[in-house]
């Protein structure tokens, strides 16, 4: 990982030093967050900081305690799709947990599975930038999550990272994600083994000195920094839908979220609900840390590299995701300013937006836009994996220096 320059360090001990004490002074609200909102409709109503994962958790540990996962994960990188059996030669621990974890919840509705699919297809190119640009930019200004990130494994190849990220959302985002030759299931369940790992692991290192990570509160606060900020941003810039669209969308998410092992009590049944559990998660989960700032200075230089075969200028780059973001955010992950780029990306945007949405409604548009998302999204893999495919592996150990 590179050094950040003397002047980006400047900016991030300034944002540090006027923020960070609120920060620091502030505890985090009570959970007040009602489980009658849940998909669920009820529950315990227990604080989901200090609820992890009771199915996974062992089996990771487990896993690493014995040895087994590079034996493990060779065996994984053979399970692509939904539908496919799991490998032969896993232990039986293992595959006990995963026959039940790629199971999709009882009230998964395959209809509205299809309505999001179809909604991803007409507005690929809206979601992919929020959940990539603007999802990232707020995750390495959550504490936890850039800490834990930055620590792990994952923080001493940061392109690796973002691509095995990347998979997940993308297969969230594909038109087959939860049909049988789709991969969510398969990218979730590794991503939930995974997190177990890490919170085996991480806790052993000596440069973590915060409670055992990716609780089930940490995992919400990311998640609506994808869904809930995303419908949000979609309607910010008046994209219309439908309201069964709007649903649709929702759902899919609310699926993926119990298949990474959040309890229905803790996943919000309705947008309303969704937007009432960000307001109090992300405040208090959310400030300057210089391990954020350094996350999101790689971030943007892999960005400002991915988007053309040559390179586009980082300005532009840091002016579109402080658009994306606000100010607030911006400045905590030392996002320079731009005057030239700055109001030109805020008047140009919305405008691209209506021109877009005028033409959408013409045949064969939605499937030419499609095709162009798609073609994005593919070539950011294959930038950040050199060609070589990414494969989410569970992890043996945590950032080596």
């Amino acid at each position: 990982m590179a050094e950040m320059s003397r002047r980006k360090m400047l900016v991030s001990s300034g944002a540090l030093g006027a923020l960070g004490a609120l920060s620091i002074a502030s505890p985090a609200s009570a959970w007040t967050w009602a489980p009658s909102g849940s998909v669920a409709g009820n529950g315990a109503g227990a604080d989901p900081r200090w609820v992890w994962d009771e199915q996974a958790d062992p089996v990771s540990a487990a896993l690493l305690e014995r040895g087994e996962v590079p034996a493990v994960n060779e065996l994984l990188r053979t399970w692509t799709r939904n539908d496919q059996p799991l490998p032969d030669g896993l232990p039986g621990y293992l595959r006990d947990f995963m026959e039940q974890a790629r199971q999709l919840p009882a009230w998964a509705d395959h209809d509205k599975l299809e309505t999001a699919a179809r909604f991803n297809k007409s507005r690929g190119l809206y979601l992919n930038l929020l959940n990539g640009l603007g999802g990232g930019m707020l995750s390495t200004a959550i504490v936890k999550e850039a800490r834990s990130v930055y620590y792990s494994k994952g923080g001493a190849d940061m392109e690796d990272r973002v691509a095995k990220t990347s998979m997940l959302g993308f297969a969230v985002g594909a038109l087959d994600a939860y049909r049988p030759e789709g991969t969510c299931v398969v990218q979730a369940v590794k991503t939930r083994l995974v997190h177990a790992a890490v919170r085996h692991l991480l806790p052993q290192s000596p440069y973590w000195t915060g409670d055992v990570p990716i609780s089930q509160s940490d995992i919400l606060v990311t998640w609506h920094t994808l869904p809930t900020y995303a419908m949000r941003k979609l309607r910010e810039w008046k994209v219309p839908m439908s309201r069964a669209e709007s649903e649709a969308y929702l759902h899919v998410w609310q699926v993926t979220v119990h298949m990474l092992g959040v309890r229905d009590e803790y996943i919000p049944a309705t947008w309303d609900a969704a937007n009432a559990q960000s307001d109090q998660l992300l405040p208090s989960a959310m400030a300057p840390t210089r391990e954020g700032v350094e996350l999101t200075d790689i971030l943007l230089n892999q960005l400002a590299e991915q988007t053309s075969p040559g390179r586009i200028d980082r300005p532009v780059v840091n002016a579109f995701a402080r658009y994306l973001v606000g100010d607030q955010v911006a400045d905590w992950d030392a996002i320079p300013r731009e005057p030239l780029w700055g109001p030109l990306v805020g008047t140009a945007w919305p405008a691209l937006v209506a021109f877009r949405e005028g033409l959408l409604p013409l045949p064969l548009v939605p499937e030419a836009a499609w095709v162009l998302d798609e073609a994005v999204r593919q070539y950011i893999l294959l930038f950040l994996t050199k060609g070589q495919g990414a494969v989410i592996d569970l992890p043996t150990a945590n950032r080596p220096n």
